[in-house]
């Protein structure tokens, strides 16, 4: 059985080496992003630290080499909010090259009210989405000079649930926070194919692979002090829920197989084997609304026009 359809040669605990590669993870100081980020690192790899917080990602960096000896943990300061400050922090990466960049970072509102990014943007739909979306162009250069570029976007099983709706991608109309923030995961995973449609267009080497985590709770994540603390009531109280969800580090494994996999292709999506919430990584059918190819181009050119991004977000021409 081949790796890309199922998991027999794939084993989570024994990752294939990566030295001298370098990989970008938002939001890599906690949740989902950390365990991401710790996994990169065990295969010697260069794993940069996307956060805003320089104290957080320090607090991961320690719990990473505690776990990983020797590991290559750096830190980009990157606020996916303010889409001016993007350039800047790519430009102190001083890099000549990335592999791969982990589109996981996010913004998660439960309660009103509706709330904004300096640039005016929704703070959900601006930090999820189209803080993403201006990165990928800065960093177009740098995957593009990679032998093998890739980006994963980091979707979500909710969003498989929830609409666009492209008359209002801002939600000044009727804010609910947890639409809302199912929605701009929603347009991550549509970026993410569109834009794989677009580098093969455009004959690029760089791939764009979605991933998600299934249900990865809080309560079923192992202890990473200070970064994730579990305690032994909270860890018995989840027992149950263990049987058909899963922790944050095997939420985990999905990105990380679309990073390091040598037989994954642009435009797949990854997600857990079991009813996709739990379990080893494996591809998962693209269809339903996700595979309306004419929302996705509509939500392209709207995100163009909201943030100033060239049409080819900087990787070659652009489809017309």
């Amino acid at each position: 059985m081949s790796s890309r359809s199922g998991t027999q040669r794939w084993d989570v605990h024994r990752l294939p080496p990566a030295p001298g590669r370098t990989f970008l993870v938002t939001g890599g100081n906690a949740g989902i992003g950390y365990f991401v980020a710790e996994q990169l690192a065990g295969t010697g790899a260069t794993v940069v630290l996307g956060s805003r917080s320089p104290e957080r990602a320090a607090a991961a960096k320690d719990s990473i080499r505690s776990r990983v000896p020797g590991a290559d943990i750096r830190h980009l300061r990157l606020d996916l909010a303010d889409l001016s400050s993007l350039k800047t922090s790519v430009d102190t990466l001083e890099l000549d090259r990335l592999d791969a960049v982990v589109h996981n970072a996010g913004v998660a509102l439960d309660d009103p009210p509706r709330r904004e990014t300096e640039s005016g943007d929704e703070l959900m739909f601006g930090t999820n989405h189209l803080g993403h979306f201006v990165l990928t162009q800065r960093l177009a250069p740098l995957l593009s000079a990679a032998p093998a570029g890739r980006v994963v976007t980091v979707g979500s099983f909710a969003a498989k649930s929830e609409r666009l709706d492209l008359a209002d991608l801002q939600s000044t109309e009727d804010y609910r926070p947890k639409r809302t923030y199912g929605r701009s995961k929603l347009a991550q995973m549509y970026f993410g194919l569109e834009l794989d449609r677009r580098l093969r267009a455009a004959n690029s080497t760089v791939l764009s692979v979605l991933a998600h985590p299934g249900g990865a709770l809080d309560s079923l994540t192992p202890s990473r002090p200070p970064v994730h603390v579990r305690t032994a009531a909270e860890r018995l109280r989840a027992l149950p829920a263990g049987l058909l969800i899963q922790g944050k580090e095997a939420g985990a494994w999905p990105a990380v197989r679309a990073v390091l996999d040598p037989e994954v292709s642009g435009g797949q999506l990854w997600g857990p084997r079991v009813l996709g919430l739990r379990g080893r990584p494996r591809t998962e059918a693209v269809r339903g609304h996700l595979a309306d190819t004419a929302v996705a181009a509509r939500l392209w050119d709207a995100s163009c026009e909201l943030t100033g991004a060239d049409r080819a977000l900087g990787f070659g021409p652009g489809r017309r």
